[in-house]
C-alpha cells in the first residue's frame, strides 16, 4: 500500500524549475518509491545497485548517458560520482527542465560532488521517514505555535492514547512498517547490517564496523541529550576526534540530527553544544534494545523517546514542505533550558516537550529568559499528552502530541 508523501508537490515543482533534482535521505524512507509513483511512462529508470550499470557509469559515463538518455531516474547516485560532470555537460547543452531525477542514500559521500558539479542546476530535496500527518493522510504544514491553527487541526485529527503514541514511537517511521505485515526486529537488524556493509564499509574510511555499531548504540542511548564527544569516545573506546567524525557521518546519513543552541551577544551565558536526536525512533529503540512499545513506555528512557519523537515530527513538517527547519534549543550555565525554539520573522517561539497529561505552569518558567534576547517573543506551547488545546496563560498553550 502506497502512502501519499507530502514531498510529492515539492518534487514536481522543483522538476519544473531545475534540470536536475536530487532526493537524498536515509535508506528505506521511500525515495525511489515516491519518484517512481510520480514518473511518467517516458522516464527511464536505472539503479546503480546493479553492478554492470555501476561499472559502466564509473568507467564510461558518456556511454552510460547514451544508453540512458533523459528523461531518466538514476537511483543510488553515490556509487558513481564520476557521472556528475557528464550530467552537467548534458544539462548545459540541452537546457531542459526535469531531465534528471537522482536519488542517494548517503549525503556525506556525494553532497560535495553534487554541489560543486551541478551548482545552480540542481534542487536538493531531503526526505525522511513517514510523518504523523502522512500516516493519518492529513495535510502537511510546517509546525507553528499557533493555538488557532491547532484547534482547526484538532477538528480533522483523531485523538491518540498514550499507548498508541508509544506504538508509533516504537514502530518507527519507515514506510514498510505501514504497508502490511512487518517483522520489526528482522527489519531493523537487516537495516543496520545493510547500512554498515553498504554505506559505512564501502563509502567511508571507517575500518571497524563493530566499533561503529557500538558508537551508533551509544548515540541512541543519548538521544535528546547534549553532545559530549569525550563520553561517547570513552563508551566505545575511540578517540574524541574519531567520535566527532563518526557522529558527522550519522548526521550526514540522515540518521541523527543536531539541534544547534540559540545564543547571541545578549545571551552570553548560553551553552554552545548541540543536542542530538535520532530521526527514526524505531531504529533508536532497536539499537537500545526495547523490544516492545509497552516496555519502552514505562522505561527510564520513555521521556527521551517522547522528546525525540516530537522533535523529529516538527523537523519533518518543515522538510516535507521544502523548508529548512528554523529550530534551536536553549540552555545556559544556570541550568535554564528550553527544549526547542522556532525562529521566524525575527520572532522566537518557545516549545517545551513534556510526557505528561497534566503539565503545570512551571513547564514554561524558563520562557522568561528570552525576554533578554532582543527579539519579539511569540506564542509558546507545551507539547504533551493533555487531550485538548488549552491555555496555560495568555501567551502559552498546551498542544496534544498527536496534533504536531
Amino acid at each position: 500500500m502506497y502512502i501519499t508523501r507530502a514531498l510529492e508537490k515539492e518534487v514536481l515543482d522543483c522538476s519544473r524549475q531545475f534540470p536536475v533534482i536530487m532526493v537524498t535521505g536515509p535508506r528505506q524512507v521511500g525515495k525511489t518509491t515516491m519518484l517512481q509513483k510520480l514518473a511518467d511512462d517516458g522516464r527511464k529508470y536505472i539503479s546503480l545497485d546493479d553492478p554492470l550499470a555501476r561499472a559502466t557509469a564509473k568507467s564510461d559515463p558518456a556511454l552510460f548517458l547514451q544508453r540512458y538518455k533523459p528523461p531518466v531516474m538514476i537511483d543510488e547516485i553515490q556509487y558513481a560520482p564520476e557521472i556528475l560532470p557528464y550530467i552537467k555537460m548534458y544539462v548545459d547543452t540541452h537546457k531542459h527542465k526535469g531531465d534528471f531525477w537522482l536519488t542517494g542514500s548517503q549525503m556525506f559521500h556525494m553532497m560535495k560532488n553534487v554541489t560543486e558539479s551541478l551548482a545552480g542546476r540542481v534542487a536538493i530535496i531531503q526526505m525522511f521517514g513517514l510523518s504523523g500527518s502522512e500516516i493519518a493522510n492529513a495535510e502537511n504544514e510546517p509546525f507553528v505555535c499557533d493555538h488557532q491553527k491547532m484547534m482547526e487541526r484538532q477538528k480533522k485529527r483523531a485523538p491518540q492514547s498514550l499507548h498508541s503514541i508509544y506504538e508509533r514511537i516504537h514502530t518507527g517511521s519507515m514506510p514498510v512498517a505501514y504497508a502490511g505485515e512487518f517483522g520489526w526486529e528482522r527489519f531493523y537488524s537487516a537495516y543496520v547490517n545493510t547500512y554498515l556493509q553498504r554505506d559505512i564499509k564501502d563509502l567511508t574510511q571507517v575500518g571497524d564496523e563493530m566499533s561503529f555499531l557500538n558508537f551508533m548504540t551509544a548515540c541512541a542511548a543519548r538521544t535528546s541529550q547534549m553532545v559530549n564527544y569525550a563520553e561517547l569516545a570513552k563508551d566505545v573506546g575511540i578517540s574524541a576526534p574519531t567520535a566527532k567524525q563518526w557522529l558527522s557521518i550519522l548526521v550526514s546519513s540522515g540518521i541523527i540530527t543536531l539541534i544547534q543552541p540559540y545564543f547571541n551577544n545578549v545571551l552570553k551565558r548560553a551553552i554552545k553544544s548541540s543536542n542530538m536526536y535520532f530521526m527514526d525512533t524505531g531504529l533508536c529503540a532497536y539499537l537500545t534494545r526495547w523490544d516492545s512499545a509497552k516496555t519502552l513506555e514505562v522505561s527510564a528512557m520513555s521521556g527521551a523517546f517522547f522528546e525525540t519523537y516530537v522533535v523529529s515530527e516538527i523537523l519533518k513538517s518543515y522538510y516535507n514542505a521544502g523548508k529548512r527547519p528554523p529550530t534551536y534549543y536553549y540552555r545556559d550555565t544556570d541550568g535554564k533550558e528550553i527544549d526547542l525554539l522556532l525562529e521566524r520573522n525575527n520572532t522566537l517561539y518557545p516549545i517545551e516537550i513534556k510526557k505528561s497529561a497534566n503539565p503545570k505552569k512551571n513547564a514554561i518558567r524558563n520562557f522568561a529568559v528570552l525576554e533578554k534576547a532582543g527579539k519579539e517573543i511569540g506564542e509558546g506551547c507545551v507539547v504533551c499528552l493533555y487531550p485538548d488545546v488549552f491555555p496555560l496563560d495568555r501567551s502559552n498553550w498546551l498542544i496534544p502530541v498527536w496534533l504536531i
